[in-house]
């Protein structure tokens, strides 16, 4: 039976455990967190058999096979540390890192001491994002000149609250932006020209809305992010012989695909997913499982690209 442990009791890591319970031969022994009350409560209710209010106890007592780090993205990169200094792989919530310094500090430690390292961008693994993608290798709309992702919510401004708390890896940037960038440079590539960043700053410091276009040879992205209004959230591929939309991007269930008058020629609906985060907790367990130090959909590449974007986001305003 391979042995996950969670690192953060929050509701994402809800959302991990759930996924474990779809996967035959995997399993969640320990929850750990910060606070013994949130840990004993998570695993009273997600029915985990062991909790601790400390991360490096519940390294050293269950020695699992991979953690999963679900806690706040300002706690991602020395939790990730810790696991690699106790040589335990880990699959990390994105954003996986706030900063160019710490992602190669940690890859470059993961290398050295022979550990798995993930970041967990579920919307890779997606069916309705995976039939997009393979429509445009299959040529179904010709070249994209022009792709348009928005990604938004409103969020709330309680005190306390991580998504305007810089320390906590708070703003549009490591919320949403990870998603933009990512899925636009999956469908067209990393080779852009050049990317232009614009954004508006909130008093903590953290970025509330982002705009970027990455200039390729032949084509443009646009790529907007917002933590302050709602967007309509979705992705638009525009080729010279059709369009494709994908509602929801992040989370798709659903993919269209458009002929050059406008006409739905196809619709892909997801029916059979029950928790999209099942394929990247698989596929950290098969990795680890195999001997891998880096997964072939999320490999380290991905993760380094899109943390050169935050830093281009917040670049001039540290």
């Amino acid at each position: 039976m391979f042995r996950y442990a969670i690192m953060g009791a929050g509701d994402i890591s809800r959302k991990f455990r759930d996924a474990v319970r779809y996967i035959d031969g995997c399993e969640v022994v320990a929850v750990s967190s910060k606070s013994m009350v949130r840990a004993k409560a998570f695993a009273e209710r997600e029915e985990i058999p062991n909790y601790y209010d400390s991360y490096e106890e519940m390294l050293l007592s269950e020695k699992p096979d991979c953690v999963y780090i679900g806690a706040d993205t300002g706690s991602h990169f020395a939790l990730t540390m810790l696991c690699l200094e106790h040589k335990v792989p880990v699959l990390c919530e994105k954003a996986m890192f706030t900063n160019l310094s710490d992602m190669k500090t940690c890859f470059d430690f993961a290398e050295k001491q022979g550990v798995f390292v993930m970041e967990a961008m579920w919307s890779y693994f997606l069916p309705a994002i995976k039939k997009a993608k393979e429509w445009v290798d299959e040529n179904k709309i010709g070249k994209i000149r022009f792709s348009d992702i928005l990604l938004g919510f409103k969020a709330p401004t309680h005190d306390g609250n991580r998504y305007f708390n810089r320390s906590l890896g708070g703003g549009a940037a490591f919320d949403l932006a990870v998603y933009t960038f990512d899925i636009t440079t999956l469908m067209l590539g990393h080779d852009f020209i050049k990317c232009d960043v614009s954004s508006l700053w909130h008093e903590s410091g953290v970025d509330t809305l982002n705009h970027a276009t990455l200039t390729y040879k032949d084509s443009i992205a646009s790529l907007t992010s917002s933590i302050i209004n709602p967007l309509e959230e979705r992705l638009i591929l525009y080729g010279e012989e059709g369009k494709i939309i994908v509602p929801h991007s992040h989370y798709a269930n659903e993919a269209l695909l458009f002929d050059k008058d406008g006409n739905l020629a196809e619709r892909f609906t997801d029916n059979d997913t029950k928790n999209g985060f099942v394929y990247e907790v698989k596929e950290a367990m098969d990795c680890v499982l195999a001997g891998k130090l880096e997964s072939g959909v999320v490999p380290h590449s991905v993760t380094k690209a899109s943390t050169e974007f935050y830093s281009l986001i917040y670049k001039g305003h540290e």
